[in-house]
């Protein structure tokens, strides 16, 4: 039964050599007691993270390590790529599992949710601490598939470095794209790992060019592949010149060699590294000036004899300023080359301080922290991930948040691992932590120890010429949060019974503070719960984690895509409202004009005519944007969302002590009003479609392509495979997973990311509106 169960298990005689006083002893214990019994899967962990280790001195050193020694950084991948088994590997070799899991198996430390052991994928990301050779490694796996792209936006967010996965079978594939997009934004530095380099069809060269021709970025190659495919061996290491050969014969793949390439053993091999490593040189040459400097002053006719520790360094530099990624390769299923990876982690991503955030100058030594990450656990309540860039969490400490300008009081503080976590008392800078006790705090707050702390920091930024927004001086200290993509997909959700209604509303609520792409919505006409998401995966893995962690066998309406609404005509309206309830008379009159905008908007524009008075708008503003605001979530054909529309108010006229509501509620109707007399346009969501599949089966896939009003963009050849590239609207797609598998007996794959909202034609919106007519409001 005890195997069962997750379990941290100490080495007691091993703890005892660590010279640590009885209070911390005890408070480990404690702590582990708590732990034991938690979710049951079929595996058990090694120590508690850190204690292993004989080079460990403290518990402080464990726990809080110098900053320089931390490495924040995250796995991002196209889905299939590798990342939670090479996660897996990384937490064998460093001693963190006893035995190396599956995703096949279901065993994985990382995907630890019933629905991703039953499906192999990722779905939520997670966290893991672990140390390898002196440093503190914040490891986050992330999720591949498109539905779950804020999972991995969020945690780049908070990221120092990142590791991206490549299957080098396949190179760069549609998901990579974007994932690369997103770490280009938060400008995160990365090194590249060719996984799969056992796999048939596995080329390190092609891989590399499309490196270069899609990401756009410079590779620098660390190593090479010694042999690929079914005769993939080990790797060179380019910057050593140091061959690194895994026995087969050995299971976990920590027995390994290590030695200098000869020329009398391997004459070809040697070549081939030195002109690898003399290009690398040159490279690194062109972007580090330093490192140009260095080489040309002391190594210009012989880069043989230049140290490894220089090019070690100056590589470090040009990964900082992204100019450039460093790349690796091996297998991780097969347990090759994860170790080297490891180093280079340590070696080549950044530490904390080597970040530069500006905002830190304002805050000095005082808190301050990003939360980027909520689970709900049912004993614990609230489980908040916060990135610390400044001060010193501790339990019972009490945060501001200045999001929402309150305070709340953190329990209990947790080091992360997977679903297990570790209390320890305290965390400094430049960590990942876990707080329990935080009942309003969401994705994207950032936190101070206290609202003097956030206005001193803000009086300091002030200070250095930044803008004061309205006097709200605290608005200028808000971290950048996360940008929440809006949902294509939705359908209606009800409870087995009325009665249940309160249990689906609060399982609701908590599943939507953990995933922020999750929008719940009342339809207004029906009473229905709509449930908005990011695809069929999403909506359909909330609907199952509802009846898993709720126990509540909800019922799901059809699947419908969310389209939008514009307008093709400028329309002039005006329209009065004119009611007296009890003794108050309330009379507004509006006269105001909807366009289209001539740049795509989402929300509506709001401009106001020169002759609108300032007295209006320091009164009324407020309401006025609320009603456009309110009227332009239902457009007059489906009742979806309007947008590229520009709404300007000519004249407002109230009778004195007219309510702000009442104002809101003219506006909303005049504009309701106006968008009736316009030429209406349906937008639908148009995808990005990416199908992998072999050239026997191109020809039905391209014929079914057509049928759904496909338009194929180009077709490139991968390998032995053809990938079909081009645009497919989201109606068109529904169910196409099913319909793929059997027209190329299972061997194709596709990938979908949404590109934008088109205008559909009029055949098409009169099919469309003919359908929609005497069935269910589309919400």
């Amino acid at each position: 039964m005890l195997m069962n169960f997750r379990i941290f298990t100490v080495n007691h005689h091993k703890i005892s050599s660590l010279h640590m006083n009885n209070m911390c002893c005890c408070k480990i214990i404690a702590s582990l007691k708590r732990l034991k019994p938690h979710i049951p899967v079929g595996r058990n962990y090694g120590s508690l993270p850190g204690l292993i280790e004989n080079d460990i001195k403290s518990l402080r050193s464990i726990i809080n390590p110098p900053i320089a020694k931390i490495r924040n950084i995250g796995i991002m991948a196209h889905i299939d790529a590798g990342k939670t088994t090479t996660t897996e590997r990384i937490l064998y070799y460093s001693g963190y599992t006893r035995s190396l899991g599956d995703v096949d198996d279901g065993d994985t430390v990382t995907d630890f949710m019933a629905q991703e052991r039953e499906r192999g994928i990722t779905i939520q990301s997670a966290a893991v601490t672990f140390d390898w050779k002196g440093y503190r490694i914040n490891l986050i796996d992330t999720p591949g598939h498109v539905d779950f792209t804020l999972e991995v936006e969020r945690c780049l967010r908070v990221l120092d470095g990142a590791v991206a996965v490549f299957d080098a079978s396949a190179g760069v594939e549609a998901q990579t794209l974007t994932v690369w997009r997103q770490a280009d934004k938060h400008k995160i530095p990365r090194i590249c790992f060719l996984n799969k380099m056992d796999k048939t069809g596995a080329s390190f060269n092609y891989s590399v060019e499309t490196i270069r021709e899609k990401l756009k970025a410079k590779p620098l190659l660390l190593q090479l592949p010694v042999g690929e495919a079914k005769t993939f061996r080990g790797v060179v290491d380019v910057v050593s010149k140091e061959k690194l050969i895994w026995n087969p014969n050995s299971d976990d793949g920590k027995d390994f060699e290590r030695k200098p390439l000869l020329e009398m053993n391997d004459p070809e091999l040697l070549k081939k590294t030195i002109e690898a490593r003399n290009t690398l040189i040159e490279q690194v040459a062109d972007l580090d000036d330093e490192f140009a400097g260095f080489v040309l002053e002391e190594f210009s006719e012989n880069f043989d004899s230049l140290p490894a520790e220089k090019l070690q360094t100056a590589i470090h530099r040009v990964t900082l300023a992204q100019t450039a990624v460093p790349v690796l390769c091996g297998s991780a299923l097969k347990n090759k080359g994860v170790q080297p990876l490891l180093d280079a982690i340590t070696m080549y991503l950044p530490s904390p301080e080597e970040r530069n955030y500006e905002f830190l100058q304002w805050y000095k030594d005082d808190l301050c922290a990003l939360a980027f990450k909520v689970l709900h656990d049912k004993q614990r309540g609230p489980l908040v991930f916060m990135r610390i860039y400044s001060g010193t969490i501790k339990p019972q400490l009490a945060i501001h948040n200045i999001n929402g300008n309150y305070t709340e009081r953190i329990s209990r503080l947790l080091l992360p691992f997977a679903d297990q976590h570790i209390e320890i008392p305290s965390l400094t800078a430049g960590n990942i932590a876990l707080t329990v006790g935080l009942k309003r705090t969401v994705t994207g707050d950032t936190i101070v120890s206290s609202k003097s702390s956030a206005l001193a920091a803000a009086r300091r930024a002030k200070r250095k010429g930044e803008k004061d927004r309205k006097n709200r001086e605290v608005e200028t200290l808000l971290l950048a949060g996360v940008e929440v993509p809006e949902p294509v997909f939705f359908c209606t959700i009800e409870p087995p019974s009325v009665a249940k209604q309160p249990d689906l509303d609060h399982a609701l609520k908590c599943l939507q503070r953990e995933d922020p792409s999750l929008k719940v919505r009342l339809d207004p006409d029906s009473g229905q719960t709509v449930l908005c998401g990011m695809g069929e995966l999403h909506i359909e893995i909330i609907h199952d984690r509802i009846k898993r962690e709720y126990g509540l066998d909800t019922y799901l309406g059809p699947l419908q895509v969310a389209y939008r609404e514009t307008i093709l005509s400028a329309v002039r309206a005006t329209d009065t409202l004119d009611k007296t309830l009890g003794d108050k008379r309330h009379l507004v009159t509006v006269d105001l004009e909807v366009k289209p905008t001539q740049s795509s908007s989402v929300t509506p524009v709001i401009e106001y005519a020169e002759d609108i008075s300032e007295d209006i708008l320091k009164t009324s503003q407020e309401a006025i944007e609320n009603g456009i605001h309110m009227a332009c979530l239902q457009g007059p054909l489906l009742g979806s969302p309007i947008q590229d529309v520009t709404v300007t108010l000519h004249s407002l006229i109230t009778h004195p002590g007219t309510s702000t509501t009442m104002i809101s509620a003219c506006v909303s109707r005049c504009i309701q009003k106006a968008l009736k007399k316009a030429d209406k346009q349906v937008l639908e969501p148009l995808m990005n479609l990416e199908v992998t599949v072999t050239r026997e089966y191109l020809s039905p896939v391209l014929a079914d392509l057509a049928q759904r009003r496909g338009n194929i963009r180009e077709i490139q050849t991968r390998q032995d495979n053809r990938v079909v590239i081009g645009f497919v609207p989201l109606a068109e797609i529904m169910g196409y997973s099913t319909v793929l598998r059997t027209l190329t007996s299972g061997s194709a794959t596709f990938a979908l990311e949404l590109s934008t909202y088109q205008a559909m034609n009029p055949q098409d919106q009169r099919t469309l509106l003919n359908q929609r007519s005497g069935s269910t409001k589309v919400f």
